[in-house]
């Protein structure tokens, strides 16, 4: 049977500036392996499949696929898929409100101005990185140990650990390389730019699967929710923000970053259709 599919390009300031995301709906049918292959011939950062809810309070359920596993949130992802959804007629059961289904339970999505943002998740892990675990970020960017100013684990499905240098001029001079036989490594690196800038942090999301490979992600979604609850809770940022992210790549994204009066973090961003069809097979 054939399925409709959809390219979203996700935190971009125009066409071709963001992270791009394959949506694959309508994927009831498909196998586990079969998401894993198609994920994999594909070749983005990551790839969705949007499926019917099992947990009445949401609106869709989605899985979501690397080139080789799954993951339990991702946050372009989110924002591509409620997208994607959205285009195609699905109706939310709350006005103005869409809850996805996800591995880490329900997240709430919800339309701010002409972007869509999603409520940070829980951290499953936080807290300060031990010394040893320092030193393995500092090797893998190629800095200077004491470069590092502070640092947060960010863990909310994909497992982050922030580091923040002195200026974001610093964050673009990273020069990352995987030393030889080290492990699976995600490091975000943060650093903020000058008060007369537009933006107020730049961010890299630098992704070590070991074995001596190396992947810059273009625009994090869910490095960025995790970063900015660190940023509100430490105090180097209040009320909102926006972050720059793919300088490095030649993308341009742009993250809208807020916390409200209850302390809920949102992530924001522009979400852009850029492809559509259906699969064949």
């Amino acid at each position: 049977m054939t399925r409709p599919f959809s390219l979203v390009d996700v935190f971009g300031t125009d066409p071709l500036t963001g992270n791009p995301l394959a949506v694959i709906a309508d994927a009831e049918g498909l196998s586990s392996e079969d998401m894993q292959r198609m994920a994999n011939w594909l070749d983005f950062a990551e790839t969705t499949f949007l499926l019917p809810p099992n947990d009445m309070g949401a609106d869709y359920r989605v899985r979501i696929f690397t080139r080789e596993r799954e993951l339990p949130f991702a946050g372009h992802p989110t924002l591509g898929s409620a997208h994607a959804w959205l285009e195609a007629g699905g109706q939310p059961k709350q006005d103005g409100m869409v809850v996805q289904q996800c591995g880490v339970g329900l997240v709430t999505i919800r339309r701010d101005g002409d972007r869509l943002s999603f409520a940070a998740p829980p951290l499953l892990r936080g807290g300060t990185p031990d010394e040893a675990d320092l030193i393995r970020a500092a090797d893998l960017l190629q800095i200077d140990r004491q470069a590092i100013v502070d640092a947060n684990w960010a863990d909310n499905g994909p497992s982050w650990l922030a580091v923040m240098l002195e200026s974001a001029d610093a964050v673009l001079a990273v020069e990352p390389a995987c030393p030889p036989g080290s492990e699976r490594l995600n490091v975000g690196v943060v650093g903020p730019h000058r008060s007369d800038s537009d933006v107020a942090f730049e961010i890299r999301a630098i992704i070590s699967p070991g074995q001596g490979s190396l992947l810059e992600d273009p625009v994090t979604g869910s490095l960025n929710a995790s970063v900015g609850q660190w940023l509100f809770a430490s105090g180097r940022a209040s009320d909102s923000y926006v972050a720059a992210q793919g300088t490095r790549l030649g993308r341009s994204g742009r993250i809208h970053v807020s916390r409200d009066d209850s302390g809920q973090v949102w992530v924001a961003g522009a979400t852009r259709t850029l492809f559509s069809g259906r699969t064949h097979g």
